[in-house]
């Protein structure tokens, strides 16, 4: 990229390259110049653009303002317009590498500005870094940006797309993150840009502090820039904005100075203009800068990155990524076409060699170099309406649920100053290459989303706990600002003591099913059962609570079939049958996983084991409800996906259709003239 001659605090105007047929054109490609901003450019031109330049910052900076300032006085709360933003610190060179890049020069870090004989305090450029590093994983990155798309799927949104695209000024690569959802106005747009400001009001919305776009940015790359284009109420905006760290280090700021600039459509001339909100000088100041250090030279290859948005959405292209300590590009886009790795994350497993394949290539191990792997398993559910696309292909949700036999289901309902503060429902059981596999551990939701994968609470010695794992959704916990570990409060201790007792009662009861020596014997089935629903994979399924209520803070657990019991081992179907059998005929029961001395052929033992046959038969009739009511849900769904269609359909015609009618009554207007 080439930099500026123009020292800090100095922006050059020749960069600025207007495209008469792009500003002040229609949407359908019409070629009109915009008068007013072609009168704005004569003006330059004529009074000559450096000196323009010159006088503006001299005059700017006799006043104690910044020659590159972004928005006006008071209209956003990232303005900073009033501050200095010149420095006599020759610009620090950038470091290609994150973990060292932010090595910022101090004396910019110790100055503070004045104006009037007043302070301001402002965000330093060297916070840009420092904020991302809460990050310590790319793909955590990643995931925070694809939070934002997930949403806007209540404003719309069917698709987020995460590819790889290139720098059209030297053919690096970048990452692109694209969503057609509702996109941002131009004050969401400084919104977004800005510190600590959130709009997301919905309980379920994953996001809430109003800072993973910058952290996420900066953690993957140098500098980003954000197309957005949005539409309410016949109003259609595009704004552009660019938020880099090549930018303001090279430069020298002392504070965060991001350039934007905004277009709106004109519908009575049925043309693009550039928004006068905040005047021509502070449009073309702004246009100036975007075309000197974002990747596109010409006003028109900024416009034409709107052509694949739609009526709205937003893209994220973030170039200038991060190296790694051999001066490779962090994010590998080269070893597979259809997924995005991290080089030489790829974890080599000590284990006998038999079994070194199955755990190498088990999504536990895979998630932490393939991007593909880990977003199948970011989301609990998604949509059917909603897709994530990777290079080009859909990203397949992947239930970690499925992927365990023996499964249980205990009930935990923390408790927090004697108030119950919700109730958690954990399907644990053993990984289906159990006993081959060295995974354990609990994956751990909150709104949806992924936080703790494979959380080995226990560190199991002499196999205790051996592929263990668990599946659960806490929403009465609170994540940490990246999203990769929960607050470390009471409530999160008092689930981590609990997942550990779960881990060893599972264990040392069901160990015995995958070849293990059995540790404690199962315990004789419980008391009468009432009805209730749950399901591993978070669906409605019939099982059997105890009678007597379970204290707050305690767990009852139910094999998958439903039969009632405090703590046994789950049983396949054909095992179901044969215990109905065996309880109808007399015949002494033997559960699987439990120690295999007979137990004696009881009337009351009997008796159990027939109502167990009896609940195993509601459950399948419920289950067949579950199933029928969703098939409804589906096609109810994708009758609104259909009627979400023809309702764009409309809306597009009736757009050309009000477009047309434009054009006619100008042509009837010119007619009346030359008339």
């Amino acid at each position: 990229m080439k930099l500026s001659d123009n020292g800090p605090g100095k922006v050059d105007m020749k960069t600025v390259k207007l495209e008469s047929d792009l500003v002040g054109s229609g949407l359908q490609g019409e070629n009109h110049q915009n008068a007013q901003l072609a009168e704005f450019r004569n003006s330059i031109a004529q009074s000559g653009r450096q000196e323009f330049e010159e006088n503006r910052c001299s005059t700017a900076l006799s006043n104690g303002q910044s020659a590159s300032s972004v928005l006006e006085q008071g209209q956003s709360p990232v303005d900073d317009t009033g501050i200095s933003s010149a420095s006599t610190i020759c610009p620090a060179p950038l470091c290609r590498q994150f973990w060292k890049a932010g090595n910022y020069d101090d004396g910019l870090g110790s100055k503070v500005t004045f104006q009037n004989g007043k302070n301001y305090l402002h965000v330093h450029p060297m916070f840009l870094h420092s904020n991302a590093t809460s990050h310590k994983w790319a793909f955590g990155a990643i995931a925070e940006l694809l939070d934002n798309a997930i949403d806007e799927i209540q404003n719309g949104a069917s698709f987020v797309i995460v590819d790889k695209t290139l720098n059209p000024r030297d053919g690096s690569p970048a990452l692109l993150i694209q969503d057609n959802g509702g996109g941002m106005d131009p004050e969401a747009m400084r919104r977004c840009m800005s510190f600590g400001f959130s709009d997301k009001k919905n309980k379920s919305a994953i996001g809430q502090y109003g800072n993973g776009f910058k952290t996420s940015t900066m953690r993957l790359g140098a500098d980003v820039i954000v197309f957005s284009r949005h539409l309410h109420e016949r109003a259609l905006t595009q704004s552009i904005g660019l938020l880099s760290y090549t930018f303001l280090s090279r430069t020298g700021h002392d504070r965060i100075v991001v350039p934007m600039v905004d277009y709106e459509f004109n519908s009575a001339k049925g043309k693009l203009e550039f928004s006068q909100r905040r005047g021509k000088e502070h449009f073309m100041s702004n246009l100036s800068m975007l075309l000197q250090w974002s990747p596109y030279s010409t006003e028109a290859e900024l416009l034409k990155q709107f052509d694949d948005i739609g009526s709205r959405g937003t893209k994220v292209i973030i170039y200038n990524l991060w190296l790694n300590d051999d001066g490779i590009v962090e994010l590998d886009f080269d070893t597979d076409p259809e997924d995005i790795r991290i080089g030489g994350d790829i974890k080599k497993v000590d284990t006998i060699p038999a079994w070194r394949t199955v755990n190498e290539q088990h999504i536990a191990n895979r998630l932490h170099y393939s991007l593909r792997a880990y977003l199948s398993i970011l989301y609990l559910r998604t949509p059917e309406t909603f897709q994530i696309i990777l290079r080009g292909r859909l990203v397949e949700n992947h239930n970690l649920a499925n992927d365990l036999k023996f499964q249980e289901f205990i009930l935990y309902r923390p408790q927090s100053g004697g108030c119950v503060e919700g109730q958690v429902i954990t399907t644990i059981g053993f990984l289906k290459e159990a006993p081959h596999v060295c995974v354990h551990g609990f994956n751990v939701y909150h709104k949806n989303r992924l936080i703790l994968p494979f959380w080995p609470v226990v560190s199991y010695a002499d196999s205790r706990g051996r592929g263990v794992v668990g599946v659960l959704e806490a929403n009465f916990i609170e994540p940490t600002h990246n999203k990769q570990d929960f607050e470390r409060t009471s409530l999160f201790q008092k689930l981590e003591g609990r997942l550990k007792e779960m881990t060893w009662e599972y264990w040392d009861y069901h160990c015995g099913l995958i070849g293990y020596h059995v540790r404690k014997k199962y315990p004789a089935p419980g008391p009468k059962q009432d009805s209730s629903l749950i399901m591993a994979n978070g669906k409605t399924k019939p099982v059997k609570f105890s009678q007597s209520s379970p204290a707050v803070g305690s767990a009852r657990a139910w094999s998958a079939t439903g039969l009632p019991t405090k703590r046994k081992p789950s049983n396949d179907v054909m095992e179901l049958e044969s215990v109905k059998r065996r309880g109808q005929s007399g015949a002494n029961p033997i559960v699987s996983g439990m120690s295999s001395e007979a137990q004696p052929a009881t009337t009351a033992n009997q008796s159990r084991y027939q109502e167990a046959a009896n609940l195993i038969q509601e459950n399948k009739k419920l289950q067949a409800q579950c199933l029928e009511y969703e098939k409804r849900n589906e096609e109810l769904n994708t009758k609104v996906t259909q009627l979400k269609k023809e309702l764009e359909e409309v809306k597009r015609d009736y757009g050309q259709l009000m477009t047309e009618v434009t054009s006619l009554d100008l042509i009837k207007e010119e007619n009346d003239v030359h008339m």
